[in-house]
């Protein structure tokens, strides 16, 4: 297997993704030096203090000057935009790659961006928490994880075999599929379930406030990821907005289906639907 070193690697974004990149990154030994960008300097301070970057930038292009791999780590609305202001300073032979919760069109957009002789190639790693920022950062968040991998016709296949490897060496099950399957599927097992629990939240406090006091674990666990970041949620939710709404119509048709067994004191019907649902998540196996 090619030796994985990089001699400069520019983070956008060092939160909880950003930082765990950084930390397995350091812990391999696969870059000499890592350079950040973010809007909070306090946080870029904090992270170069605890050795999780080298150095920072305030601004993009002088962040990316001189990087062999370019990692956009920040919400996934902002990646045309910073994309823009920097892609002067990318290196000609660099890999621009990414940790975006969506795909599908932006991976086209970025293709389109980068400067002749540097390479995009897109990515997600199927890992992460409910609790954002380098305080919830480790370098083993990657490790026996699923790393989403989703190539064009268009991507350089050295790029592309450096980015697998890379991931693979971190302890990551690479998986490929196309942009569009990749929104697809993240859409009903991830946006989906966001969705929802930002709907529960909001449905109980619309009901009374303070039910929320009284809430025991089964609500926590099933709201959990209602602590996410709302900008990052809200950048996803618009980005993959056409697949998105077509998995809130079927979450609503089993929704209308559990509430008329109710209204109509079908406790049969009620108990498939349950068991139903029970086999098939007990079939994903443990959390």
């Amino acid at each position: 297997m090619t030796k994985i070193h990089f001699n400069k690697i520019t983070i956008l974004g060092v939160g909880l993704i950003g930082a765990s990149f950084a930390r397995a990154m350091r812990k391999n030994g696969f870059c000499d030096h890592m350079t950040g960008f973010g809007r909070n300097t306090g946080n870029l301070i904090n992270a170069r203090e605890r050795g999780i970057i080298d150095s920072f930038e305030a601004e993009p292009a002088a962040a990316c000057e001189d990087a062999d791999m370019i990692m956009f780590s920040t919400p996934v609305g902002s990646f045309i935009n910073l994309t823009e202001k920097s892609r002067s300073a990318f290196k000609k032979g660099s890999i621009v790659t990414d940790v975006g919760s969506v795909k599908g069109n932006l991976v086209y957009e970025m293709e389109r961006l980068m400067p002749e002789g540097v390479y995009y190639i897109g990515g997600h790693p199927i890992a992460g928490s409910d609790h954002s920022g380098i305080d919830s950062s480790k370098a083993e968040l990657f490790r026996n994880a699923k790393y989403i991998i989703t190539p064009t016709e268009n991507s350089d296949a050295g790029a592309l075999e450096t980015v697998s490897g890379l991931w693979r060496s971190l302890g990551s099950n690479v998986l490929t599929m196309t942009p569009e399957k990749h929104d697809r599927i993240y859409a009903a097992v991830s946006h989906l379930p966001h969705i929802i629990a930002y709907a529960i939240v909001n449905a109980v406090a619309e009901i009374d406030n303070s039910y929320l006091g009284f809430c025991g674990q089964g609500f926590k666990d099933t709201t959990r990821i209602a602590s996410s970041p709302p900008e990052l949620w809200r950048d996803i939710s618009l980005l993959n907005r056409d697949n998105l709404i077509e998995t809130i119509s079927i979450f609503r048709k089993n929704l209308d289906m559990l509430e008329y067994y109710l209204s109509t004191s079908d406790a049969e019907a009620l108990e498939v639907a349950f068991k139903k649902a029970r086999a098939l998540r007990d079939g994903i196996g443990p959390n």
